[in-house]
């Protein structure tokens, strides 16, 4: 058949679209602040085979760990998948990412052939296991974090299986997790009904010629953009630290890539053995967080399909930390996405300076669990107002300030205080950006973000979970690091606890203030030579301090004068 170019540029456009209308569904009809505020989910459309056809990615840790499972569950179901099906996941040990990131999958049919599939899947707020909201920072073992929901109709031929629904949700605490999953389901017929539609317009014929010349023409780009890196071999590392069980230990991710004209290669062979801890990854979170980071530097206009990922090569060998053997626990996985990136910009900092940028804040944050009182309910919250700090510098550009979710463009408003307070016991006393946090350069970090509430209920359960109290983001081409981040819990009686980056603490009483600091991303280049004029204007505004100005940048006093 004639690939028409324009018929080419509406499908793109259309299927684009349908993960577009897709998310807005999630964000409307999902309940928990996680999805509907923090947008913690992927929605994708993905071809009869499970070839990714585009995704929105909210949070890109998730969006190419859909593919794969796609893929996975149509194998595993063969010739069993009818219209009207509806399938649960979330087993990490099929292909899964993290436990609580559950998807729905519908297979979409068309003249009786299976053409397609719309998948949706976002962080729930309870999975089951032993702690409340599935982070557990004393699990060795998957049972020990939560229910492993390998593939399951829980909707089979359009007709709901109560039996199934039942066995699954009388594992969940809260009722929360049950609205957010049907809100999943009905994004996900959302997107089926939009893509019928344009099949009906323009026929399977069209569809299946022009979905393949887009594949080819997406690969083409990637491999393009590929070719601008010189041919060779790079290395980098990131660190990992504390594994929730052993004291000072740390952990070392190492990557070497090979790029070979239009194809590159992530060879994760000598990274260091899985932990006896909860610090695990799985290969899924750790290829996504590898995919992610490569599209930081390159074309930001190449379409999200299938073609994109072919010249891309991942090699992550089991019983490594970025991709622990069965039965260990990985729930952690996601977060090891910053030292991963951390390694492959190091790697590549010295052939592609223009492209990479300086260390992101790495992550410290928690999530708090109890009962409130004024409304007797179980809640759960991750707090994600204070979660990531600032992004790293570039050249040319300063970091973003405090970036809010986990590799996700948020901003200093990430959860609504109104909302935190009305869906939490909590009260917010204080939450800004934080003067000086940001590494030093010719371009700056993102600033961070200083978070103090406090807490509204009795024997509030904390897990705290991150590396940012080890590592300050690190600066590049004479850039200087940033800071460190911390967590504090002032009690009522006056004392003041320092949980651990990995830890689980418990009977918290009502009235602590909570004390959150997540620091700025890292410099680029030497701060000597950034704009004074755009200095003084920091400090004026009070991004910088007058000392720090002085101290970092070699301002005189003479250049600082009106500031």
């Amino acid at each position: 058949m004639k690939i028409d170019p324009i018929l080419l540029s509406v499908y793109a456009r259309t299927f684009k679209s349908i993960t577009d209308e897709m998310s807005i569904s999630m964000e409307q009809t999902t309940r928990s602040p996680i999805l509907c505020e923090a947008k913690d989910y992927v929605t994708g459309l993905y071809d009869g085979e499970g070839n990714m056809l585009e995704q929105t990615e909210n949070l890109p840790i998730l969006a190419f760990s859909l593919a794969p499972v796609c893929k996975y569950i149509k194998d595993y179901f063969g010739d069993d998948l009818h219209p009207g099906d509806v399938i649960f996941h979330n087993d990490v040990f099929s292909l899964g990412n993290q436990n609580n990131d559950v998807a729905v999958y519908k297979p979409i049919f068309h003249s009786g052939r299976l053409v397609a599939w719309t998948a949706v899947k976002g962080h729930q707020a309870d999975i089951g296991g032993n702690v409340r909201g599935g982070y557990n920072p004393n699990a060795v073992e998957v049972w020990q974090e939560a229910l492993r929901i390998p593939p399951v109709k829980v909707v089979e031929k359009g007709a709901l299986r109560k039996d199934v629904w039942n066995l699954i949700f009388a594992n969940i605490r809260l009722d929360i997790v049950q609205h957010d999953m049907k809100a999943e389901m009905g994004a996900c017929t959302v997107g089926e009904r939009r893509l019928l539609e344009l099949l009906d317009k323009y026929g399977l014929e069209s569809y299946e010629a022009h979905k393949q010349a887009l594949f080819e023409a997406t690969r083409k780009m990637m491999e393009a953009e590929i070719a601008k890196i010189p041919n060779g071999q790079y290395s980098g590392e990131g660190f990992v630290y504390y594994d929730g069980r052993h004291e000072g230990s740390k952990f070392t991710i190492r990557v070497d890539i090979d790029v070979r004209d239009k194809s590159i290669k992530f060879d994760y062979s000598r990274t260091d053995a899985q932990t006896n801890g909860f610090v695990n990854g799985t290969f899924t979170s750790s290829a996504s967080a590898t995919i992610l980071t490569l599209l930081q530097m390159v074309n930001p206009d190449i379409p999200h399909n299938e073609g994109m990922v072919q010249p891309i090569e991942i090699v992550i060998p089991e019983g490594t930390i970025l991709n622990a053997a069965y039965p260990k626990a990985t729930t952690f996985g996601n977060h090891l996405c910053p030292p991963n990136a951390d390694a492959i910009q190091r790697a590549l900092a010295p052939v592609m300076p223009d492209r990479v940028t300086a260390g992101w804040n790495n992550l410290l944050c928690s999530l708090t669990t109890g009962t409130d009182p004024e409304k007797n309910e179980q809640y759960v919250d991750i707090g994600f107002m204070g979660l990531k700090g600032g992004s790293g510098a570039m050249r040319g550009i300063d970091g973003y300030d405090h970036i809010g979710m986990i590799d996700a463009s948020g901003g200093v408003l990430d959860q609504d205080y109104e909302m935190f307070e009305q869906q939490t016991p909590h009260r917010l006393l204080k939450h800004e950006l934080l003067i000086d946090s940001a590494g030093a350069g010719e371009w700056r970090g993102g600033l961070g973000v200083e978070t103090i509430f406090e807490i509204g209920s009795e024997d509030t359960q904390l897990v705290t979970f991150g590396d940012g109290d080890f590592e300050p983001a690190f600066g590049l081409f004479g850039g200087k690091s940033a800071g460190l981040n911390f967590i504090r819990l002032h009690y009522p009686d006056g004392k003041t606890v320092t949980p651990r980056n990995k830890d689980l603490v418990t009977g918290v009483p009502k009235g602590t203030v909570y004390h959150q600091v997540a620091s700025g991303g890292g410099g680029y280049g030497d701060p000597k030579k950034r704009d004074r004029a755009a200095l003084r204007e920091e400090v004026r505004n009070g991004v910088v301090s007058r000392e720090a100005a002085l101290r970092d940048y070699g301002m005189s006093e003479a250049e600082l004068k009106g500031a």
